[in-house]
């Protein structure tokens, strides 16, 4: 297969889209980050990067806390739209119709109609150029019941959650495996 050099800007995808809230709970704000992800166990801890001229990241890194809302199907225009509007000029909330919720352990709020919302305490800013870095701890995961299985396994498959690439928003899929399936032993057939 011929191969050659792409000349694109964007690195990995496709990439998990979270609409993150921030600010005071009387004036909340949302952002859409696009650069977001796991980066520790224990404790646990996520990142995402905020351009350091956007409203948000002024708002995050004075109060030093945010929450991570996963989006979902239904959820897609708020992304698209919190994304290229500016809380300096608008009430994202409002405007998009969504819902603001106290959150538990952090003083924000997070996205009601978001089925999972992590709660996250900013530990570490690394500047990196275009965009800062914010390390932080997740406090508290927020989850809708209904993505509970009677194990208390949480099941986002059922959450029709979305991803981006390349400038589009996709569906995630069916599962293709579970983890360590390709290693294990087979049930001997009768």
């Amino acid at each position: 297969m011929a191969r050659q050099v792409w000349k694109g800007s964007t690195l990995l995808n496709p990439e998990p889209p979270v609409l993150v809230s921030c600010g005071p709970a009387d004036h909340p704000n949302l952002i859409t980050v696009g650069w977001c992800g796991t980066i520790c166990t224990q404790p646990p801890m996520l990142s995402i990067s905020v351009r350091p001229e956007r409203y948000s990241h002024h708002l995050i890194r004075e109060s030093g806390v945010f929450v991570v809302n996963l989006p979902t199907q239904a959820l897609t225009r708020a992304v698209d739209w919190c994304g290229v509007k500016s809380g300096r000029d608008v009430d994202k909330f409002s405007a998009m119709k969504l819902d603001a919720l106290p959150a538990a352990k952090v003083d924000t709020v997070l996205l009601a109609q978001s089925p999972v919302n992590l709660e996250c305490r900013v530990t570490q800013v690394i500047p990196l150029g275009s965009h800062d870095l914010f390390l932080a701890e997740v406090v508290a995961v927020d989850v809708e019941e209904s993505l509970l299985d009677e194990n208390g396994k949480l099941r986002l498959d059922k959450a029709k959650l979305i991803v981006y690439s390349h400038g589009d928003y996709l569906a995630l899929g069916r599962r293709l495996g579970t983890f360590g399936y390709s290693v294990r032993r087979r049930s001997p057939r009768r």
